[in-house]
């Protein structure tokens, strides 16, 4: 009995988490982890790695940090189909270092700066039905898939900016069946110019699960070990403040063979107002591949100091009954 329940949390919770594409890399173990960050992400196709205004996530490119305006708090929650949930928490800070010589100057510049990026990435199934050999309920199960990291990136220059994250995960699959992983990430900004950014970054170095199934099948329970596929990146962006326009373009290259295209605008049609829409998962190696199209939209409003806004991202989820509906708050203070 229990070997059935193992083997229906394992294909529900690997394959139906990672949304069922016919792709290496959903597959893989972590599929979770490569979803996106929260509904401006998101919203934009994922290409985020090189964008480094608004509010920022090191998720992308922990390099990007050192480009957030005062503190930034990130939450998010998705409407997912099949009883998933994906949940997000994140904390960025920038620090601005000066010499003695500039509190003598009227409005210094930095010589200095440095980011700090802490958050949670939170996925799971619930609801699911625990049957036994004669097929009568022994009552319902769920899995739970974490992500916990801490980011943090130095600003060499004012066009340079180089960040690295730590990442624990933390699965709990069944009964005494879990397991943790530890892995990192490294990334790197250079600001062109006012208008065009380049990035890279290296994403999932020796993340990896590994399971020992001993505690539930004693003598007959086996170690295995699954890797994280490795992602490489490299962005470019492109922000036009007088027309209110911010666009990305993301090329991903992974462990898994595979070659991926991501692109996203934001359109600042008003004050506080912000328009998305984006293209993600395009493989160039497969033109079959389900192209995930993306929409979403934030509004933001100042209290004084203090700004709140509400974040949101539609995507198209094929082979699933409905599609994700990502919403957020965000607080900038």
């Amino acid at each position: 009995m229990k070997k059935i329940i193992i083997a229906i949390i394992l294909l529900t919770s690997t394959i139906i988490i990672a949304q069922p594409q016919f792709s290496e890399i959903a597959a893989r173990a972590g599929a979770f982890s490569r979803m996106g960050f929260g509904a401006r992400g998101m919203g934009m196709g994922n290409a985020m790695s090189a964008v480094i205004t608004g509010e920022l996530v090191s998720y992308y490119n922990p390099a990007v940090t050192v480009f957030q305006e005062n503190n930034s708090v990130l939450t998010g929650y998705s409407f997912l189909s099949i009883d998933r949930n994906l949940n997000f928490l994140s904390y960025t800070r920038r620090f601005d270092f000066y010499s003695k010589k500039d509190s003598l100057v009227e409005n210094p510049k930095p010589r200095n700066s440095a980011g700090v990026s802490i958050g949670v990435i939170n996925a799971g199934v619930s609801n699911i039905d625990g049957r036994d050999n004669n097929g009568l309920p022994t009552g319902e199960l769920s899995t739970s898939e974490n992500q916990f990291y801490l980011a943090f990136a130095n600003r060499f220059s004012q066009k340079l900016s180089i960040g690295i994250t730590a990442k624990f995960y933390y699965y709990k699959l069944f009964e005494e069946i879990n397991t943790t992983s530890f892995g990192v990430d490294i990334g790197a900004v250079y600001k062109v110019n006012g208008q065009f950014t380049v990035a890279i970054a290296i994403i999932d170095i020796n993340s990896k699960y590994k399971w020992d199934t001993s505690p539930v099948y004693e003598r007959d329970g086996v170690i295995t070990e699954d890797k994280f596929p490795n992602l490489r990146k490299l962005g470019v962006s492109y922000l036009n403040k007088k027309v209110g326009i911010l666009a990305s373009l993301e090329y991903e290259n992974s462990s898994a063979e595979t070659n991926i295209l991501r692109a996203g605008v934001e359109y600042n049609i008003y004050e506080g107002l912000y328009l998305r829409g984006g293209i993600d998962q395009f493989n160039l190696n497969n033109t079959d591949w389900p192209i995930k199209p993306v929409l979403g939209f934030s509004f933001y409003k100042s209290f004084g100091n203090f700004i709140v806004g509400v974040d949101y991202a539609f995507i198209i989820e094929q082979y699933s009954s409905t599609d994700r509906h990502i919403i957020g708050l965000t607080f900038n203070f």
